[in-house]
């Protein structure tokens, strides 16, 4: 990713918000999401990226058409930088455009991803999903993940949307999944 890809990857996350959270979030939330407010957001946490933070596009015909950002774990508890290790790895965002998903676009971010903390020495991949979002737990546990038990909650506009956490071990070689 590059900082000229920004506004596509803002208009992504919003419009990939809006189609993976209908139901799941209050829909004037939904509706009052903005590509020109989180735009800014974009490229600040772009320029802005700490050590080990990764974004990644996917393309097709020269058009960014998916994004996914990885990096250290920011949770203070799972293994965070065991003596000379890497650590866990989390998955912060991985978003498609919403006519690509189903293509492999997501796949093959994940795969990018998961592949890119496996050569950092990171142990395990660890990721959060909203609870009800069946669709988005279906497509990590056919990559490996596995909810861990662990469960966050999260709040939008009153509504609770709770959150739990999906863990995949990155040890050895790096196996491919079903798709």
């Amino acid at each position: 990713m590059t900082l000229s890809d920004c506004p596509r990857v803002a208009e992504i996350r919003i419009r990939g918000w809006q189609s993976a959270y209908k139901g799941l979030m209050p829909q004037a939330y939904l509706d009052g999401l903005d590509v020109a407010v989180e735009l800014p957001r974009r490229r600040a946490h772009f320029e802005q990226a700490g050590p080990g933070v990764v974004n990644l596009v996917a393309e097709s015909a020269g058009q960014v058409v998916g994004w996914a950002c990885h990096g250290p774990y920011r949770g203070g508890e799972p293994r965070a930088q065991e003596a000379g290790g890497a650590g866990d790895a989390e998955l912060y965002a991985i978003y498609v455009d919403p006519g690509r998903t189903g293509g492999g676009v997501g796949r093959a971010l994940l795969r990018a991803s998961v592949e890119r903390c496996a050569a950092a020495g990171h142990d395990r991949m660890l990721l959060w999903v909203l609870r009800e979002n069946a669709g988005a737990r279906r497509f990590y546990e056919r990559a490996g993940f596995t909810a861990d038990g662990t469960e966050e909650p999260y709040e939008v506009e009153g509504v609770e949307v709770p959150e739990v956490r999906y863990a995949r071990p990155l040890e050895g070689r790096v196996t491919p999944w079903e798709g």
